[in-house]
């Protein structure tokens, strides 16, 4: 498709005003491209059992929704940055050993326009937490009691178990040879 007079000129003013937004920095493009946000899978340990970290979501989409802390990447920031600083915002909960485990795609996955997660996980002992920023709760739930997920999260959930289970040999889901399984790896 080629521009005509016009529609470079409000192009180029639309750049102007962009840069102007960003710092000096210009983020203006031809063709559309995806936003990008990190999720991250929080396993937790306590007593021989594995739980999993989630939020309730308190804005729409899925407002009211259970799902894995995450959010929107910073136009200056590395994704493990990002998913550290969504854990501290929607939990309070400062991990520093994040592993990624796989990126998810599809196009219409969120319902807002395209995003791409870069999935991580981590594993942690259970400890307090609470909901932060646009996260109206967080809790702790045991694997077998996880209720429905938003977006794609359950997907997300049962390839983050897989990439466990072939990291250390043994399954999430059986709590106890788990936590020594990781315990021994640490």
């Amino acid at each position: 498709m080629f521009f005509g007079e016009t529609e470079k000129r409000f192009y180029s003013y639309f750049c102007l005003q962009i840069e102007r937004l960003m710092d000096g920095k210009t983020y203006c493009y031809r063709y559309p491209h995806p936003s990008v946000t990190t999720d991250c899978v929080v396993f937790g340990l306590e007593a021989g059992a594995v739980k999993v970290l989630l939020i309730e979501r308190g804005a729409a989409p899925y407002k009211g929704c259970w799902a894995f802390p995450g959010g929107f990447l910073n136009i200056d920031e590395a994704a493990e940055d990002g998913v550290r600083r969504e854990l501290m915002e929607e939990t309070g909960l400062a991990v520093v050993d994040v592993r990624q485990f796989h990126t998810f795609s599809a196009p219409d996955r969120d319902p807002r326009e395209r995003v791409i997660s870069i999935a991580f996980y981590a594993v942690v002992d259970v400890c307090e937490v609470r909901g932060g920023d646009d996260a109206a709760h967080a809790a702790w739930f045991a694997l077998d009691e996880v209720p429905p997920l938003a977006f794609d999260h359950r997907e997300m959930l049962d390839r983050a178990l897989a990439a466990l289970r072939e990291r250390y040999g043994v399954a999430p889901t059986d709590g106890v040879r788990f936590a020594s399984a990781y315990a021994s790896s640490h």
